[in-house]
């Protein structure tokens, strides 16, 4: 079997790093894998959410406080990580905060959204921006099939978005990174794509961020 090779914070011009992508194309199993290679500290979000049930069952006003417990989890999370030495070593985050205003604007009329907008404008300023993003794209009907074969957690209560939901947020997403400006950018085409589970993929993904530069760039990986 082939050595692969191990980069270390000594090679990577990028502290901090976040992982992003719509929900089932694997940014959690990949901000872990990346973390172990590069002996890095992995944030991952933590995704419990006491109103996700009442979202998915239409309850009036369960959109709001669903977003809004998501966003104040999220400004806690990253607001504690930069109370720490962010960059004394290598940091890998599974979600952008960013991204919490891709789902408001999916899941919020018009008085929900000025509501949470406020509130986002107030809290995002605290939220040290990451020094690369990397988006994982995949068609839906991708998705939807990594969602389908994950073992069934028994501590999940709220159902898995169906087929429709999660073809408009993919949508979502490629429009908000279609326009993101914020930060280097690397999208990542996944459909034929495993870092998570294999180690050359993790190499050469890795090879493209060693190498990344200013603006946004894309990488289609190769397949066998």
């Amino acid at each position: 079997m082939p050595k692969t090779g191990r980069y270390t914070a000594r090679v990577l011009d990028f502290r901090y790093l976040a992982i992003e992508g719509p929900i089932g194309v694997g940014k959690s199993a990949l901000a872990e894998r990346l973390a172990t290679r590069l002996d890095a500290t992995v944030v991952l979000e933590d995704t419990e959410n006491p109103f996700l049930g009442d979202f998915y069952a239409d309850r009036p006003g369960a959109a709001l406080q669903s977003q809004l417990f998501y966003l104040l989890n999220r400004h806690r999370q990253l607001t504690a990580l930069q109370q720490t030495d962010l960059f004394s070593q290598v940091t890998i985050c599974d979600y952008l905060f960013d991204k919490d205003r891709i789902y408001a604007y999916l899941n919020l009329d018009d008085n929900e959204l000025f509501i949470y907008q406020r509130l986002y404008d107030l809290l995002a300023p605290d939220v040290p921006p990451p020094d690369l993003v990397v988006y994982l794209q995949a068609p839906t009907d991708v998705l939807l099939r990594r969602l389908r074969s994950r073992p069934a957690d028994p501590e999940q209560t709220a159902p898995q978005p169906d087929a429709d939901y999660l073809r408009e947020l993919n949508e979502a997403y490629q429009h908000f990174f279609f326009h993101y400006t914020a930060t280097p950018l690397l999208v990542v085409e996944t459909s034929q794509f495993s870092p998570a589970a294999d180690d050359q993929a993790l190499d050469d993904l890795l090879r493209q961020i060693r190498h990344m530069g200013p603006g946004t760039q894309y990488y289609v990986p190769r397949t066998k």
